[in-house]
């Protein structure tokens, strides 16, 4: 038994979305959760600065405590994963486009065309092409950089003309030019948008990471040895800016049971 935290980021609000998740595959453990709302978003930036940034999250969740590190940023996985297991040898890092792939080549068949909605920085390292291709090779994948998503959630306009219009213009894309009938939401923020994504494009079949990351996670404490004693665990929630909007996603994503929040700056 491990009685330390779980330790989760993102580059801001966007991995909030898997909180619900983790707390229903792993109701006895304990979450460390930092959002840097303050620099975000990643995906624009350049993946230095990406490794960059989330060296110094990882650093804060270890000193804070984390007994594994969870990476819910695709942006992070896609640029970092590598880099933060180099950097801690003595820690474990999960990603989240590795279960995700998983998960995409356990449910979709070669008759399914598959849209990927991410970063500029998830798209331009094909991370999710290259972890689907290792278990099947003949899936049909299409990717889209969806640049304005990000910036547009983290400011709040969640059901905005201009959000509905980008959800049109990128998803509309890969509908319209790819055939896609299966949607893979490549980003933590996109969970936040998928009620107007659904309204928008109906037959879409949706495959949101947050669930396959938390049975991941499970399954690497549960063969480590490393879950925690059967007793409901604490959260708490960090964010290096800490806007009226964080608290306007947690109470949007019906986020359950008590938790801390608390501002600090890396």
């Amino acid at each position: 038994m491990d009685d330390r935290p779980i330790g989760i980021f993102d580059s801001g609000v966007g991995g909030l979305t898997s909180i619900n998740a983790f707390s229903e595959v792993l109701p006895f453990e304990s979450i460390l959760y930092f959002g840097d709302t303050a620099r975000a978003p990643y995906g624009s930036k350049s993946p230095a600065t990406v490794r960059a940034f989330s060296r110094e999250t990882a650093q804060f969740l270890i000193n804070a405590g984390a007994k594994i590190l969870v990476a819910a940023c695709n942006t992070s996985s896609a640029a970092a994963l590598d880099y933060l297991r180099e950097s801690f040898p003595g820690m474990i890092v999960q990603g989240i486009i590795e279960p995700c792939a998983e998960q995409i080549a356990e449910e979709c068949t070669e008759d399914d065309r598959i849209g990927i909605i991410a970063t500029q920085v998830t798209v331009n390292s094909r991370a999710y092409e290259t972890e689907i291709a290792k278990h099947n090779a003949e899936l049909k994948v299409f990717s889209e950089a969806c640049p304005d998503f990000v910036p547009l959630i983290e400011s709040g306009a969640f059901e905005s003309e201009t959000m509905e219009a980008s959800i049109q213009h990128h998803i509309g894309r890969l509908v319209n030019e790819c055939g896609i009938n299966v949607l893979v939401l490549g980003c933590t923020h996109y969970p936040i948008i998928r009620d107007s994504i659904e309204r928008l494009f109906p037959g879409l079949r949706i495959i949101d990471p947050s669930a396959a990351l938390a049975k991941k996670t499970r399954a690497i404490l549960e063969e480590e040895g490393m879950l925690a004693s059967d007793w409901p665990g604490w959260r708490k929630f960090y964010a290096s800016d800490l806007s009226p909007r964080f608290l306007n996603v947690i109470e949007r994503l019906g986020i359950k049971g008590d938790y801390s929040l608390e501002r600090h700056r890396l």
